[in-house]
C-alpha cells in the first residue's frame, strides 16, 4: 500500500458530479495527481475544466497564489475510459445512490487496481459492508463520505466495513489530512454520523409544524434566535433539497425498523410528490419566487402592557427578564393578573391542571432558551387572549416574540432534547467516539454545539426531565430517552462521560 504522503501518489475519481468534482478538487490542490472518470462522454474533462477556472478565480481573486492554481489544475487529468484508472493507488467512487450499480463498479474496479489499491466509497448512507460483500478483497474497500461544498467542508467520514484492515483505515486518515480534512472514525451504520445524528432536527421541526403549533418560519426563528442555530430546519431543508433529505429521512427510518424517534410526517412526503423541493424548484416550505417575502415570525400587539404578573412555580431567570422590561412581580395570585410559568416539557394545559391554576390567565415562557433576542410564549385552548396581549406587549419592544399554540416543550426544547438525545444514543450504540459526535455534528452541519455538548449546556437531567414529560403527555415512544442520558440525568454526571 502507497504512503498516502507521498509524492507520486495518484488518485482516480469515478463521477464528475458536484461531489466527484469537489473530491478532485482538493486532492489536486493537496499535491496529488487525479484521474477522473464519468461514463458521460465529455463529463470528466468537463469537470477539470470547471476546476480549472475556479482555482484560477481563486488566484485572482487573492485567495491562494497563482502557480499553486497553475500546478494543481495540471494535476487534473480526465479518463477516456475506466482503465485509465488501473494505475491509481486509492479510488474514490462518487456515483448514484444505488447499490447495486456501486457493486458492479467495485467488482470491476477490482479487476482493473493493483491488488494494495485501496477502493473508497463516497456513499452517504449506504453499508460499506454490503458494497464489499460480493469483492475477493473486502479488506481494502472503505467509506470515505465528503460533504457538499467538498472545498467548503472540512469534515470526512471514514467509515470501516466488516473486513476493512485498519492499516486502510489509518492510510485514509493521513489522506484525509493531506486533503485539509477533519477525518473521524464512523461505524459502519445506515446514514453513518452526519446524516443518521441530522435526522432530529428536521423531524422534530416537521413533527411541530404537523401538530400545527407553530410555522415554518417561527420554527425556524425560535431555533435561531433562541438556540443558535446557523439555519433553522425548514430553511435547511430548502436548501438541501426536499429531494434529497425526505429519501435519506425514510432511508433511515426504514433501516432502524421504523424507530419512532426518526420518524417523519406526512408534510414531507407531500412535498416532494408535488415537486415543492425547496430553492432548486422556487417552492417549498417556503416561496422563492421574484419579490416574495418570507413570513414573519414575530407576534406583536397594540395592548398595553401588563403592569404587574405572578410567576407561578420555577423562575428559572423570569424574575430578572421581567425586571429588564419593567415589569412588577406579584408575592401572590391576586386573580387578575395573568399568571406566568416556565414549565419544563409540559404544555400550559398540563400545567395547569397539575397547579389547579386558572388556565385563563396563564402565559407559559420557554426560559431553557436565550431570551436575549426572543421570547416564546404559549397559551392553553380557552385563554383569554387579552392576557396573553398584555404579557406579548411587556416583551415586544426589547425583542421578538413568538406566541405558539400549546405544545409540550415548547419548540426549542423539544428540538434541542430530540437533538440531544439522538447525540446520546449515537454515544450509546458506539456509533463513534464522543468526542467525534459532537466533532462531526459542528463540522457537517454547522450546529453551534455538538449534541452531547448540547445536553451538557441544557444540563442532562433537565434533557431528561423534558423528555420524560413529553413522553408521558403525548403517549409517544418517540420521546423515549436515550439510556446513554438517562444513566448521567440520574448520577449527575455530563453527557460527554464515558
Amino acid at each position: 500500500m502507497m504512503d498516502m504522503n507521498a509524492p507520486q501518489l495518484s488518485l482516480g475519481v469515478i463521477g464528475a458530479g458536484a461531489m466527484g468534482t469537489g473530491i478532485a478538487q482538493v486532492a489536486a490542490t493537496g499535491g496529488i495527481d487525479v484521474i477522473v472518470f464519468d461514463t458521460r462522454p465529455g463529463a470528466a474533462a468537463k469537470a477539470c475544466e470547471g476546476i480549472a477556472a475556479r482555482l484560477s478565480k481563486r488566484a485572482a481573486e487573492g485567495k491562494m497564489p497563482t502557480e499553486d492554481a497553475d500546478a494543481a489544475a495540471k494535476r487534473l487529468h480526465p479518463a477516456a475510459s475506466l482503465s485509465d484508472i488501473a494505475p491509481c493507488a486509492i479510488v474514490i467512487e462518487a456515483i448514484v445512490e444505488d447499490l447495486t450499480v456501486k457493486t458492479e463498479l467495485f467488482s470491476e474496479l477490482e479487476k482493473l487496481v493493483a491488488p494494495d489499491a485501496i477502493l473508497a466509497s463516497n456513499t452517504s448512507s449506504l453499508p460499506i459492508g454490503a458494497i464489499a460483500a460480493g469483492l475477493q478483497r473486502k479488506d481494502r474497500v472503505a467509506g470515505l463520505h465528503f460533504f457538499n461544498p467538498v472545498p467548503v467542508m472540512k469534515l470526512v467520514e471514514i467509515i470501516r466495513g466488516p473486513d476493512t484492515t485498519e492499516a486502510v483505515a489509518e492510510a485514509l486518515f493521513v489522506l484525509a489530512r493531506r486533503l485539509g480534512r477533519t477525518p473521524v472514525l464512523v461505524k459502519d451504520t445506515p446514514g453513518f454520523l452526519v446524516n443518521f445524528g441530522g435526522r432530529a432536527i428536521n423531524t422534530e421541526a416537521l413533527a411541530l409544524a404537523h401538530e400545527n403549533v407553530a410555522s415554518p418560519a417561527e420554527i425556524d426563528a425560535v431555533m435561531r434566535d433562541c438556540y443558535g442555530f446557523r439555519m433553522g430546519p425548514f430553511e435547511l431543508m430548502d436548501l438541501t433539497g426536499v429531494d434529497v433529505n425526505f429519501p435519506v429521512t425514510r432511508f433511515i427510518y426504514e433501516s432502524f425498523f421504523d424507530d419512532p424517534r426518526l420518524r417523519s410526517t406526512p408534510m414531507h412526503r407531500y412535498k416532494l410528490e408535488t415537486g415543492q423541493l425547496g430553492r432548486k424548484t422556487g417552492r417549498g416550505f417556503y416561496s422563492y419566487a421574484e419579490g416574495a417575502e418570507k413570513p414573519s415570525a414575530d407576534t406583536r400587539t397594540g395592548a398595553n402592557p401588563a403592569s404587574a404578573v405572578f410567576i407561578h412555580g420555577e423562575m428559572r431567570g423570569l424574575e430578572t427578564l421581567l425586571a429588564e422590561c419593567g415589569t412588577d412581580i406579584l408575592a401572590s395570585d391576586d386573580g387578575t393578573a395573568p399568571i406566568l410559568a416556565a414549565p419544563l416539557g409540559e404544555d400550559a394545559s398540563a400545567y395547569a391542571a397539575r397547579n389547579s391554576l386558572d388556565h385563563r390567565r396563564l402565559v407559559c415562557i420557554d426560559m431553557i432558551s436565550d431570551t436575549a433576542k426572543r421570547v416564546t410564549l404559549m397559551t392553553s385552548p380557552g385563554a383569554e387572549r387579552a392576557v396573553l396581549e398584555s404579557v406579548i406587549a411587556i416583551f415586544q419592544e426589547a425583542r421578538a416574540v413568538t406566541a405558539i399554540a400549546d405544545s409540550p416543550g415548547f419548540i426549542g426544547q423539544r428540538v434541542a432534547a430530540m437533538v440531544a438525545n439522538l447525540g446520546c444514543e449515537m454515544a450509546q450504540t458506539g456509533l463513534a467516539s464522543v468526542e467525534d459526535i459532537d466533532l462531526a455534528m459542528r463540522l457537517g452541519l454547522n450546529y453551534p454545539k455538538g449534541p452531547l455538548e448540547l445536553a451538557d449546556a441544557m444540563g442532562p437531567e433537565i434533557v431528561h426531565r423534558i423528555l420524560t414529560a413529553v413522553q408521558a403527555l403525548t403517549g409517544d415512544d418517540r420521546y423515549r430517552p436515550s439510556q446513554w442520558l438517562r444513566r448521567r440525568a440520574m448520577l449527575g454526571l455530563s453527557a460527554r462521560q464515558a
